[in-house]
């Protein structure tokens, strides 16, 4: 009785993370409350669980002892709670260190260059230049982080706000597809080399031809949207007569050292076998260093960094998304031990005996639901098979660096898409353009990217039938 009633808090809880935009009711706070209420009616029933499923240790830490409700508390908080504990902190630590190095170069205004780049009146150089731009950032930093970089960036270049929304569309694709290129540049993949399913240079090198061609024809589809030229922003001259200000080869220097510590850390980890947030706090401690000395003047002088190229928006919404990945962290580990994650495999495989299949199906429903949420109950609903193991062309597909894995962050990204609503970064572009909205989207934007993940999804087949 008890795994259904906590089937249905989460079913319910997804369903009001499905309809966020209808309840207005935050997704974050909806994750938080079914991870720890699924926690609590664990605890209340976790002998019938435990026994089953970690039936060694606990009668080991039994000793011969009769159990009770204290042993039972004792042993789900030391021996089964720690273990998920440890991965989420491990993961919420990555992804706070890689906000502060972003706020860090954002305060000093190491992004300032987009803006001279991006500017032109040809409809074509602007989309195709954020595009590009906003799938190399992508790579690095987080797909909400770069939308909402990009979306900023844009309001200073193109004045007409019909022209920049189908441009803030292609990026928003574009910053889904980039960041699933690597195992740093998104919360899915992350989750994915978290789990240990995939290892760094094998998962670019899987991705990155998909992850183009699905965002090369989005951008060529939305291109024929435009006119020939746009209306740009009028220049204004700002004051900027302070000594506080750095120079453009002390920006150079601590964006090198920031985007470029973050391509390190994937090595740091295979070296040191040590967590990747370390890698991530280690360059945090490096470019913090650097921030200082550059801005030893102002510091001097007691003026905030935040009075200077900072933007709440960013940090507001990275730290929305932290809670968010906690609270679905919490809710997932809950459904693996009441034995619901296995219950929910045998039905998939039942229903769809085909991963490709199973890809899609994850991301048509990414796009009504949070495509984090998706991806990380894909994830635990397989267990990484060894090779030794293999005995048929079906498990071989979830071995570590099989293409289950690369399918449900490829289909959870670019299907997550086809409506703003299944992907934090779809959130953002919503708010930050108040002339886009769910039905324009639809209307303009959802077929476009059904093609590109189409013909993403077609190339990745290819590609893995060869090599294969």
């Amino acid at each position: 009785m008890m795994t259904i009633a906590i089937g249905v808090l989460m079913l319910l809880g997804y369903c009001l993370i499905a309809t966020e935009h209808l309840t207005n009711i935050n997704k974050a706070a909806t994750a938080m409350f079914v991870g720890v209420v699924g926690w609590i009616l664990f605890m209340m029933t976790g002998t019938e669980y435990i026994s089953t499923l970690h039936a060694e240790e606990w009668n080991e830490f039994l000793g011969g002892a009769t159990p009770d409700w204290a042993h039972q508390q004792t042993f789900v908080a030391q021996h089964v709670f720690t273990n998920h504990a440890v991965y989420i902190c491990s993961l919420v630590m990555y992804m706070l260190s890689t906000i502060a190095i972003v706020d860090v170069l954002n305060s000093n205004e190491c992004f300032s260059f987009l803006k001279s780049w991006i500017k032109n009146r040809n409809s074509r150089y602007v989309l195709w230049l954020s595009v590009l731009l906003t799938f190399l950032i992508s790579c690095n930093l987080d797909n909400l982080t770069t939308t909402i970089l990009m979306l900023l960036v844009l309001k200073k270049v193109v004045a007409n706000d019909k022209q920049r929304i189908f441009i803030g569309a292609a990026v928003l694709v574009a910053a889904n597809c980039g960041g699933c290129c690597t195992v740093i540049g998104d919360i899915t993949s992350l989750m994915v080399w978290y789990k240990g399913a995939v290892t760094p240079a094998n998962f670019s090198g899987a991705m990155i031809i998909p992850s183009i061609l699905a965002t090369c024809v989005v951008t060529y589809l939305v291109q024929r949207k435009l006119p020939a030229t746009l209306d740009l922003v009028r220049s204004t001259v700002m004051f900027r007569g302070d000594d506080h200000v750095l120079t453009s080869w002390q920006r150079i220097s601590l964006t090198v050292l920031g985007m470029g510590g973050l391509w390190f850390i994937p090595t740091f980890h295979r070296i040191t076998m040590l967590p990747p947030f370390l890698g991530s706090l280690c360059v945090l401690c490096l470019l913090w260093v650097l921030n200082e000395i550059y801005n030893r003047k102002r510091i001097r002088t007691e003026q905030p960094s935040i009075l200077r190229g900072s933007d709440h928006r960013l940090l507001y919404q990275s730290m929305q998304v932290i809670m968010f990945v906690i609270g679905m962290c919490l809710a997932v580990s809950v459904l693996i031990e009441c034995g619901a994650m296995h219950y929910l495999h045998n039905l998939i495989e039942k229903i769809f005996p085909n991963i490709y299949i199973i890809g899609a199906a994850m991301g048509f429903v990414s796009a009504a639901l949070d495509n984090v949420a998706l991806v990380l109950t894909g994830i635990n609903i397989y267990d990484i098979i060894p090779a030794e193991s293999v005995n048929s062309d079906y498990t071989s597909f979830f071995t570590q660096n099989g293409p289950y894995w690369h399918l449900i962050v490829f289909c959870g990204a670019v299907g997550g898409c086809l409506l703003p609503i299944g992907n934090t970064a779809g959130y953002a572009f919503l708010k930050l353009e108040n002339e886009a909205s769910g039905t324009w989207y639809l209307k303009n934007i959802a077929l476009k990217v059904l093609c590109g993940w189409a013909v993403g999804l077609a190339a990745y087949y290819v590609i893995d039938y060869f090599i294969r």
